[in-house]
C-alpha cells in the first residue's frame, strides 16, 4: 500500500505543477508554442468541466485553483482510503 499512497501523492504534487505552469506560460507564450501545446493536452480535459459550470469572476479565469484544490482534496482522501484500508 505504502507504493501506491507515493503514487498517488506523486501524481497530485505533478498534476498540480503542470497546472500552474499551464496557467502561468499561458501569460508569457504564444498559445501554438510546442510546450503550451503538449501542456493544454494534459491540462484541457481537467479544465473545461470547471470552466463550464464556473465561468470567469472579473476576467479572472479561477478554473486553475479550483482544480489544484480538487486535486489536492481528492488526493488527500484517496491516501485516507488506502491507510483505512491497510
Amino acid at each position: 500500500m505504502g507504493i501506491l499512497i507515493t503514487f498517488i501523492n506523486i501524481t497530485v504534487r505533478v498534476l498540480s505543477l503542470l497546472v500552474f505552469l499551464y496557467s502561468l506560460l499561458s501569460f508569457f507564450l504564444n498559445p501554438y508554442h510546442p510546450i503550451q501545446n503538449v501542456l493544454s493536452q494534459i491540462i484541457e480535459p481537467m479544465l473545461s468541466p470547471i470552466r463550464n459550470r464556473i465561468p470567469p469572476m472579473g476576467g479572472i479565469d479561477l478554473s486553475p485553483l479550483i482544480l489544484i484544490i480538487l486535486l489536492q482534496v481528492l488526493g488527500s482522501i484517496l491516501v485516507a482510503l488506502m491507510r483505512s484500508i491497510s
